[in-house]
């Protein structure tokens, strides 16, 4: 799979409107959740008891947090595109975003984004990327929303 490759403020505004690109497929494993669960300390029994899941949870199965899903996004957004001539990014903010379907211990998720709109701010540039997060054969989608990054061209 190859990056989608932007330099300029100009690049980015050839997409508006577009679809960038999809993310590599990503499985999420219990070792994942547990190691998300230490770092948030958010010990639910839901992503972390298997065995008490099989019992008790609708979904028969532990299952990701629903954070562990979106803190994936740089992950998955370097992935698609890479862009180049920055003195640095910001993170700026999400909208609408929405978890739409849990995601099991064990099913992989990838990211499908588009450049929802651009903005010139000042020589800024704010670009806001509606992204949709895929759970592999599932017909509805774990998460959908738009992430907000702040580039600062040279």
């Amino acid at each position: 799979m190859s990056k989608v490759v932007i330099n300029s403020y100009d690049d980015f505004a050839k997409l508006i409107g577009q679809e960038i690109g999809k993310s590599e497929y990503l499985q999420i494993t219990q070792e994942r959740i547990n190691q998300f669960a230490d770092a948030t300390l958010d010990h639910q029994w839901i992503h972390v008891d298997p065995e008490r899941a099989k019992v008790e949870s609708a979904f028969k199965s532990t299952i990701a947090h629903g954070y562990l899903t979106l803190s994936l996004l740089p992950h998955f957004w370097n992935q698609i595109i890479e862009v180049n001539n920055l003195k640095m990014m910001i993170n700026y903010g999400m909208d609408k975003m929405k978890f739409g379907q849990a995601v099991l211990t064990g099913q992989s998720i990838r990211m499908v984004a588009s450049l929802h709109s651009l903005t010139n701010l000042r020589g800024v540039a704010k670009a806001e990327i509606k992204f949709s997060i895929e759970i592999k054969d599932a017909p509805k989608k774990a998460l959908e929303g738009i992430a907000t990054f702040l580039y600062y061209f040279n």
